[in-house]
């Protein structure tokens, strides 16, 4: 990436493998390796939620209803149902949102997940990038996201920068005839979320996304959800197949939003950030090795920068650790990997291999 050049906005290329994702790190070869690749909280889903979703099984017979896990979120957020859409996951809604909406100029902000605009791309759309820069912290300018771009999408808190922005300034990004989608997919890993835009219905066009996937650890069982105007909601309602969420995964939809369920995860959230300060002081030490963390981190992982960095990816799979390749996020090189939070022991533990892991100095 080439720093000296401003934040911008340039039309998208091909030029990243848009459908990598961190699993791919640990599957096959490394399905026994020590997982800082994926961003799924560690030693979940607790043993409360799998029993409950088990429980679910005994209903496999008749067809899903999701009413009551649709009111379930809707009342979680202080919405009225109209404005809840359930979708196998956050990856569905993206799907959704490329093949229902009709937009002209649609615009993604990077590094971020790169599925939204894969699957923009997916669905014919000519896809404009807003690159952000390290030497910026990766913050956003709102003036960098052209005037003319009807559907904009932001991660908060932005995988896999792990930067936070200010709920004011991309609420700043609504405009009349603009959908803005904030995926925050990551929200409930800040502590009180804050800057979060979900339950908001003064900002017109936002659509925001949400993943029961990272805190809870259900990956395999799909589950997510959308909160947007009615409108939107009954659009993209309509581009979804009959019964698109399981029943096991509407029982978990359910439960992780019960009260029970929000204040393990407000706990598990401050938990992550002690563990995150933890890690990032570690790193730290490497400093003088020209290691750099981006920052301030706010997610369930941390964005660094360091010479070879492919080379020690490889050499920290020999090791034992798996970590997040960079080169396939728009406005990364192979100079960055992200490295998930783990507990202080595994920490601990990774930082010794990154160690023996780093070059050799000349």
């Amino acid at each position: 990436m080439d720093t000296h050049t401003p934040m911008r906005a340039e039309p998208g290329t091909r030029g990243h493998d848009l459908r990598h994702h961190g699993d791919a790190e640990v599957r096959d070869d490394g399905s026994a390796l020590v997982d800082l690749a994926v961003n799924v909280r560690a030693d979940t889903p607790p043993v409360w939620l799998r029993e409950h979703v088990a429980a679910s099984l005994g209903s496999l017979a008749a067809y899903p209803d999701g009413r009551a896990a649709r009111a379930a979120v809707a009342e979680r957020h202080g919405l009225p149902v109209e404005r809840v859409l359930l979708t196998a996951g956050a990856a569905e809604a993206f799907v959704l949102l490329a093949r229902a909406l009709k937009v002209r100029r649609p615009v993604v902000v990077h590094p971020q997940f790169t599925e939204p605009e894969a699957a923009l791309r997916d669905a014919g759309h000519t896809v404009g990038r807003v690159l952000l820069r390290a030497p910026d912290g990766f913050r956003l300018d709102p003036a960098a996201v052209p005037e003319d771009a009807d559907l904009v999408v932001v991660g908060n808190p932005t995988n896999p920068t792990s930067v936070l922005h200010p709920a004011g300034v991309l609420a700043g990004l609504a405009r009349p005839g603009r959908t803005l989608v904030v995926d925050e997919a990551f929200m409930d890993a800040v502590p009180g979320e804050r800057e979060a835009l979900a339950g908001r219905v003064d900002v017109p066009g936002l659509v925001v996304l949400r993943s029961l996937t990272k805190t809870w650890g259900l990956a395999g069982l799909r589950i997510g959800y959308v909160l947007a105007a009615p409108e939107t909601v009954a659009e993209l309602e309509r581009a979804q197949p009959l019964w698109p969420v399981s029943t096991p995964a509407l029982a978990a939809a359910e439960a992780c939003v019960a009260p029970r369920a929000l204040a393990e995860a407000a706990h598990a959230a401050h938990r992550v950030a002690a563990d995150r300060a933890h890690l990032v002081a570690g790193l730290g030490e490497f400093a003088g090795a020209g290691l750099r963390v981006a920052g301030p981190a706010e997610g369930p992982f941390v964005l660094v920068r360091l010479p070879h960095a492919n080379a020690v990816r490889h050499r920290l799979r020999g090791l034992g650790f798996a970590v997040r390749r960079g080169d396939t996020f728009p406005g990364l090189d192979e100079e960055w990997l992200r490295l998930a939070v783990r507990d202080r022991a595994t920490s601990d533990r990774f930082l010794r291999a990154l160690e023996r892991a780093m070059p050799t100095p000349a």
